[in-house]
């Protein structure tokens, strides 16, 4: 299994949201992630999957 991580500036790329805002979303546990020695990383996938459910409940 080869799954992408993102970082999270990165992240912030995709989404267009400032780095405090991923830093929530993580915190809130809303988008997971992982850390990987001191560097927290997303999978691409649960990006995905948040910015899907984002778009079910704006539905």
């Amino acid at each position: 299994m080869s799954e992408e991580l993102l970082t999270v500036p990165q992240v912030m790329a995709r989404l267009k949201v400032g780095r405090s805002t991923v830093y929530d979303l993580i915190r809130s546990r809303r988008l997971p992630s992982l850390t990987i020695g001191r560097a927290r990383r997303v999978p691409a996938s649960a990006l995905r999957d948040f910015i899907r459910a984002q778009l079910t409940e704006a539905a």
